[in-house]
């Protein structure tokens, strides 16, 4: 074989590879993606990439994402939720014209998690509160009063409200046990 042939053989090689890794690697994030929503829905809905690109078409009343880096986990939204999302990633403030639904069954990923009253930290501090939670579902509600009288903190058995006195602030609904916590950084 001469040197040209050996190294088109091996460009086309490696393009051929680099196409099936961008292929594996969309169906890793749909895969992921998917997690976070219940058996039901895994089939109709539509999956985007965090920059919203489109990864499956599907049915538009939730939309799954895969996890952002070392932050939460996998989530499947609504409507509501999704103009939520969009907020959230602009820094605006958002009030839901509705109640909007958000499933997050897969829980946090690993390394991942929230603080539960700072929307923006970056990761665990003494202050923050904190939380990797297991499998559960959000809820928005068009009337923060709504809130009023909810446990504020993740310390509870039960639901508690996410970000509260914020823009973004939503019930959070343990649906199953939460991982072991990871110690403070």
């Amino acid at each position: 074989m001469t040197r040209m042939a050996t190294t088109c053989t091996i460009v086309t090689a490696g393009l051929v590879m680099a196409g099936t890794a961008v292929a594996q690697s969309d169906q890793a994030m749909i895969d992921e993606a998917l997690s976070a929503a219940p058996p039901q829905l895994r089939d109709e809905v539509v999956v985007r990439a965090l920059d919203g690109t489109l990864l499956r078409e599907g049915d538009e009343t939730f939309t799954c994402m895969p996890a952002p880096e070392a932050f939460a986990g996998p989530m499947c939204l609504d409507q509501a939720w999704m103009g939520w999302f969009e907020a959230y990633q602009n820094q605006e403030d958002f009030t839901p014209d509705r109640i909007g639904i958000a499933y997050m069954l897969a829980g946090d990923s690993s390394g991942g998690g929230a603080s539960n009253i700072e929307p923006y930290a970056q990761g665990p501090s003494p202050e923050n509160n904190w939380v990797v939670e297991g499998p559960h579902v959000m809820i928005i509600v068009p009337d923060d009063s709504i809130l009023d009288g909810l446990p504020v903190t993740p310390d509870t058995d039960g639901p508690y409200v996410m970000y509260p006195d914020t823009p973004y602030a939503h019930i959070m609904l343990p649906v199953d046990e939460r991982p072991e916590q990871r110690p403070l950084q």
